[in-house]
């Protein structure tokens, strides 16, 4: 619902979200008032030793401030308990609760000072069991206060304060003056700025240079513009998350009509190819996975790696290695060689550098293959993460390709920094003139799978036979005239439902529309989504059905929003409409769409119990997503892939999108 507005600003809160705080605080402050009124009734008239007067002032005092807390914790659970999320107006009494509770916190902190007073008083003499019952109140009371106040700067919106909502850069609102403007002006740059000190301080651990704060700038300038046409909390996103996961899995258990599948069996050309690339694939994950490095050698060998790295940490590089960059204790470089099976005079070039738009990566000649690999790391680091954020478009001219290209600005960067490295330092030279009739192959994974797909772009009119092999690359990566150019030197490997694959601005307005439209049309209360949304993610069960508005209505009038919607959008946002097939005449859209590179190849799972299906490629593709070796998932895909059941879809002309 939207923010809960308490004394004159909005707060990331929403009235509906005292249910579960306020029945835990109750129950505690219950078993304090039982247990204050137990002791209080064993040592009645017993309260004659120094000290005892005062001890029995507080005690009363302390059960009526309680009695007065349970009361108000009671009325402001029940208060909030009611309504929906996009209904608040049974609870419109709740802010007049909330100042009296925040009130209540005046008396209790002057007598948890009178107790805490009274406990240091060196002059009392009673009983020890009075004096630690007295502790541990005065204990309590402050642990609560300190959590109370680190609760009250969580919930703290920074813009809380301002009366306009601030817009998307991409609609007009037909302002009427020039103040107007300038208060709009304002508002986005307070929450422009708002975003940047907290991205600065999330990466306060990290050396920030200029190329750093442009990028802050850039990375809080995408989430003010994301953020800025909706009023929803963050319990408001859970509950839609929440909603949207239930609400995918009735769809797939949900049996479909025959009419509804689409079966192709691919000619023989295309399944030959399918075989090939498969196998490759796997092959190529190997350098991949080894560009992460020694985390991704003590995940998959948890129990061995450190002792085998700590051998290798003795023993001493070869003179004419050229590692650049951080490798204490040689454990990087190490785990390359065992996950890789190389040995040291096959790495050309070792790359450890890591800074943002600047990603580590090597280049090894492959003999098994007659291939000089360059492989690119994946997310490891803030720097990597800051590098994924920095989603603007930017141009990328190419003289074969008729129309420009639209690409992942930081991921282009990433990938202009690599190709520097390789075409003017030397390094594809020096591999070239070591292999010259090897072919060069690209290979990366997640982010390392973007960066190493626009480098081949780069490379590819230099080496027209390069081949190049991206393990799930964000989804938001290349421009249609782009991915269709890639389709004859990159293919894509894509495993069930990996979200990076599905990664792109347009895609997160799509699951902000939906969140929206779900939680808004929701007929629970979101206490009872988030318990059993808790309960359904960690013990499982059959999703519920939950009733919404949407149930029983036409598709035609599925098209437009609701009420409630409009109530939890501050405004329509450019991609709102666009993303329904009705763009607005006076909106073009805010993100252009971009696209996964190259040829898809999307492996999915599927083992039912209905047909007698071999379970060993489901094993192979757990051990897939659990990151083990990449062996078991090839030697299990090339002796089994005829026999199997299985659906394995390949695209060579379109990407997988939503």
């Amino acid at each position: 619902m939207p923010g809960l507005v308490v004394f004159g600003r909005r707060w990331a809160i929403g009235s509906d979200d005292f249910v579960l705080p306020g029945a835990f605080e109750l129950f505690l402050r219950l078993l304090w008032w039982v247990g204050i009124l137990v002791l209080y009734a064993v040592h009645k008239g017993q309260f004659s030793c120094p000290g005892g007067a005062l001890l029995h002032s507080y005690l009363l005092v302390l059960l009526a401030l309680l009695a007065a807390i349970i009361c108000t914790l009671s009325a402001l659970v029940y208060v909030s308990m009611q309504g929906t999320i996009s209904n608040p107006g049974p609870r419109k009494s709740l802010p007049k609760l909330l100042y009296t509770r925040l009130l209540l916190y005046l008396p209790e902190f002057i007598w948890a000072v009178v107790g805490a007073v009274w406990v240091s008083d060196s002059s009392v003499r009673c009983e020890s069991t009075v004096i630690n019952v007295i502790l541990g109140t005065v204990i309590a009371s402050w642990v609560i206060i300190v959590f109370t106040i680190i609760g009250v700067l969580i919930v703290f919106d920074p813009l809380g304060g301002k009366k306009t909502f601030y817009l998307t850069d991409g609609l007009d609102r037909n302002l009427e003056s020039s103040q107007s403007g300038q208060l709009l002006y304002n508002v986005k740059n307070t929450a422009t700025r708002v975003w940047e000190k907290r991205i600065r301080l999330m990466c306060c651990c990290i050396v920030q240079d200029d190329d750093h704060r442009v990028a802050f700038t850039s990375i809080a300038e995408l989430f003010r513009a994301y953020f800025s046409d909706t009023d929803l909390v963050p319990s408001d996103i859970a509950a839609g998350l929440i909603l949207l996961h239930q609400e995918q899995d009735k769809m797939e258990s949900c049996p479909k009509e025959p009419e509804e599948v689409l079966c192709h069996s691919p000619s023989s050309l295309v399944a030959d190819d399918l075989d090939i690339e498969l196998e490759n694939a796997a092959h190529y994950m190997l350098f991949a996975a080894a560009a992460y490095g020694w985390p991704y050698y003590i995940y998959t060998n948890p129990f061995t790696a450190l002792c085998k790295l700590n051998g290798d940490c003795c023993r001493s590089r070869p003179e004419d290695s050229d590692i650049t960059g951080s490798d204490r204790r040689n454990f990087h470089f190490g785990s390359i060689l065992r996950i890789t099976g190389l040995q040291y005079r096959d790495f050309i070039h070792i790359s450890f550098h890591n800074k943002i738009y600047e990603i580590p990566f090597f280049v090894a000649l492959d003999h098994k293959k007659e291939a000089i690999v360059v492989a690119v790391r994946g997310t490891l680091s803030f720097e990597d993460i800051l590098t994924d954020l920095s989603a603007d478009c930017e141009d990328l001219t190419l003289e074969d390709v008729l129309e420009n290209g639209f690409v992942h600005k930081g991921i282009t960067q990433a990938a202009n920094y690599i190709y520097q490295k390789l075409i003017n330092d030397g390094i594809l030279n020096q591999a070239f003139t070591i292999a010259p009739e090897y072919k060069l192959v690209i290979v990366g994974h997640s982010l390392g799978g973007g960066t190493a797909s626009v480098l081949a772009i780069m490379l590819r009119n230099s080496f027209p036979t390069l081949k190049c092999y991206a393990f799930s690359p964000p989804g938001g990566l290349l421009s249609k005239t782009l991915a269709e150019y890639s389709k004859r030197f990159i293919v894509s490997i894509i495993l069930g439902k990996d979200l990076v694959a599905r990664l792109s601005m347009p895609n997160m307005e799509d699951l902000k529309r939906r969140i929206v439209r779900i939680v808004a049309n929701c007929n629970r209360p979101k206490y009872q989504i988030l318990l059993r949304g808790c309960w359904y993610e960690v013990f499982g069960g059959d999703p519920d059905n939950f009733p919404t508005e949407l149930d029983g209505r036409n598709d035609d009038a599925l098209t437009q929003p609701l009420l409630a919607e409009e109530s939890l959008m501050v405004h329509r946002s450019p991609s709102y409409n666009a993303l329904d097939g009705e763009p607005h005449l006076n909106s073009p859209p805010q993100y252009p769409r971009l696209y996964l590179p190259g040829k898809i190849i999307h492996i999915v799972e599927e083992c039912s119990s209905r047909r007698n299906r071999d379970k060993s490629i489901c094993k192979a593709q757990d051990h897939l997503r659990r990151g083990n070796k990449i062996s078991d998932l090839q030697q299990t895909v090339k002796e089994r892939w005829k026999e199997m059941e299985k659906r394995i879809l390949f695209f060579p002309s379109r990407s997988v999108d939503q």
